[in-house]
């Protein structure tokens, strides 16, 4: 199974930045089990949502031609819960990109106030692991992830993003 932890794109300017949007509900069976009576998203989901916003951000500058993954958190600092009922965004800017690999950076706000600051490194796995072979398929930019910029580019009158 495959989650995805953000649900749309509020701004997304190709090679720069992106917003994405994510509502926090008690519909989300993880939230229970955390801390039972005490219902937080966990910091590491926050994480995997900034990593998801970031990697779209990082896979579309280059045109979606290379299988990018996570490959290290430089930095996760977490100010404030993320509780039921809380709206959050996600703001991801591109720092460097190569084609072997990526830096971004972003926080995590809700409302005004800071929730986190997270920046990731990504690895495009098919210019860093020469004579591997990899599926033809991208398995990160799955057609899950890419209704996410197609929803995006359809409300803004956009041609269709890969």
């Amino acid at each position: 199974m495959r989650w995805i932890w953000i649900d749309k794109f509020l701004e997304f300017n190709s090679g720069k930045n992106a917003v994405a949007l994510k509502n926090v509900t008690l519909a989300e069976e993880h939230l229970h089990d955390h801390f039972p009576g005490f219902e937080i998203m966990p910091e590491c989901l926050m994480i995997e949502a900034m990593a998801q916003t970031a990697g779209i951000l990082v896979g579309e500058a280059r045109d979606f031609q290379e299988k990018v993954i996570l490959a290290k958190i430089k930095k996760a600092a977490f100010y404030q819960y993320v509780r039921p009922g809380d709206t959050i965004t996600l703001h991801a800017d591109i720092e460097s990109i190569t084609s072997e690999a990526a830096s971004t950076t972003g926080k995590i706000l809700r409302g005004e106030q800071i929730v986190a600051e997270i920046s990731l490194m990504f690895s495009h796995i098919d210019n860093n692991l020469a004579g591997k072979k990899f599926p033809e398929e991208n398995f990160v930019f799955t057609d899950m992830f890419n209704s996410l910029l197609t929803d995006f580019a359809g409300k803004k009158g956009s041609e269709k993003i890969k």
